[in-house]
């Protein structure tokens, strides 16, 4: 039996029941890809359930405040996916009447969605024959095929996408395309894949050579900048705390957090009160300051690591665009703004 026919085969058996996979309504197809581009299903399918209980359909997602969804999206990261699903679910409504394009060239245009994602909805919504090609699927075609082509190269990216279009299934892509990433995500798995009871195995080149650990093969990362973050959280008697929205085209863009002084490198309290920005901000107009984190917090991203500090300042009066602590919970912030939000227990 051919390859392509064995993965279906295993995943009309194997695979998970999960909400997405009961409709062919493009918004649910789109919501469900979009959320879990960099997201693994267990984290990703809270957030999905939650999207479709607040914005059942692509005109309640276009009429949200762009806050009230990065505040449903909090946690996730990658946030420019969730500004973007926003944007394009405006454009659509506006634009398109509220009807999704139906075809990976007309879709491939719409913000936030690419090759992938394009492909996604084509051959699940509307059987068009495309392939999909995500982090499960190199590996599965690098390792069966035993490609040690660098799976992030521009040939590595041509050549995997023609490989995965040559045995994609074209009376049935839909299915076969979920059926190759599920079978990546649960059977052929980054580290201890299940190889013994793979039904593969015997044509599988990285399997027969003891090549599992080595493929698929990427090209080094682009190496980690390190970040020094100083929050300042400012707090008056009458229990309001200073808060900002990010501006600009970063990663938290739009997001609340505290003020922030950010320096070339830790420093210590001495430091942080004659810095230029803390006494334009603060002046005199404070009683107290302690560090409330005995050692910097280390928030990883992708290619920049944060290395944070949260400095309780207890103020005199209220800064301007200060809130009250009892709506702090209400806001759209970074994961990490929120967590120390959960551990310092405002009250």
């Amino acid at each position: 039996m051919k390859f392509n026919n064995l993965i279906l085969n295993w995943y009309q058996v194997n695979k998970r029941n999960l909400p997405w996979r009961s409709t062919k309504n493009p918004y649910n197809i789109w919501l469900s890809e979009i959320i879990l581009q960099q997201t693994q299903v267990v984290q990703g399918l809270p957030y999905y359930n939650s999207f479709v209980t607040h914005y059942p359909t692509i005109y309640d997602l276009a009429k949200a405040e762009e806050d009230d969804v990065l505040k449903l999206w909090q946690g996730l990261g990658y946030y420019s996916r969730a500004r973007n699903l926003h944007y394009t679910a405006k454009y659509i409504v506006k634009s398109l009447k509220g009807e999704f394009p139906k075809s990976y060239k007309e879709l491939v245009k719409l913000k936030g969605i690419g090759d992938y994602t394009a492909s996604a909805i084509a051959s699940i919504c509307y059987d068009e024959p495309c392939a999909v090609v995500d982090g499960n699927v190199y590996r599965v075609l690098a390792r069966y095929f035993g490609i040690d082509t660098p799976i992030n190269s521009s040939q590595g990216i041509k050549q995997f996408k023609h490989l995965a279009q040559q045995y994609l299934i074209h009376s049935n892509p839909g299915d076969y395309n979920q059926a190759i990433m599920e079978f990546g995500a649960k059977q052929c798995k980054p580290k201890s894949p299940n190889c013994v009871a793979c039904s593969l195995k015997v044509n599988c080149d990285a399997f027969q050579l003891n090549k599992i650990g080595t493929l698929p093969v990427k090209l080094k990362k682009i190496k980690i900048k390190h970040r020094y973050f100083n929050y300042l959280v400012c707090i008056s008697d009458n229990q309001m705390v200073a808060v900002e929205q990010r501006l600009g085209s970063g990663i938290w863009k739009n997001l609340y957090q505290f003020p922030l002084i950010e320096t070339t490198s830790a420093i210590a309290e001495d430091e942080l009160i004659v810095n230029a920005q803390f006494k334009a901000l603060l002046g005199d107009n404070y009683s107290s300051l302690y560090l409330f984190n005995e050692k910097a917090i280390v928030h990883k991203l992708s290619h920049q690591h944060l290395h944070t500090n949260f400095w309780i300042v207890h103020l005199n009066a209220p800064l301007p665009n200060s809130v009250f602590v009892k709506h702090l919970k209400t806001l759209a912030v970074p994961q990490l703004i929120s967590n120390f939000i959960d551990a310092y227990n405002f009250s």
